[in-house]
């Protein structure tokens, strides 16, 4: 049985368009779309279309996909404006914080941010 395209998270299902998203960006390796619970006043999502589950676990073969990521982060930060700063996080697994298990960067601005983070 072949995996799903985006596979089985909750954003394979934003990928396939099972569940509604604001989507603010797509091309054929990823999707952005704004965070439904932002803790910025503009907090955004880039994902991979390929299911991958962690930064842990990319491999060799996904560099260029996973700096396509951030070149899509900065587009997209530009697009919004976001032209004072942002951060761009990057959990990874359970002690980092990730609660949906394919990778995403999250991209948050539109106000000063604190160090550390939390």
């Amino acid at each position: 049985m072949a995996d799903k395209v985006g596979g089985d998270t909750i954003f394979g299902k934003i990928i396939r368009r099972e569940i509604p998203a604001d989507i603010v960006h797509e091309d054929d390796l990823c999707l952005a779309f704004k965070d439904i619970n932002p803790q910025a006043p503009v907090h955004f999502l880039v994902i991979p279309k390929k299911p991958i589950s962690a930064i842990s676990k990319a491999e060799n073969s996904d560099k260029e996909l996973l700096g396509h990521l951030m070149l899509t982060a900065a587009k997209v930060a530009k697009d919004l404006k976001l032209d004072d700063g942002y951060r761009i996080v990057v959990n990874d697994g359970s002690n980092g914080g990730q609660e949906v298990f394919h990778i995403h960067l999250h991209v948050l601005g539109g106000r000063q941010l604190v160090w550390p983070p939390g």
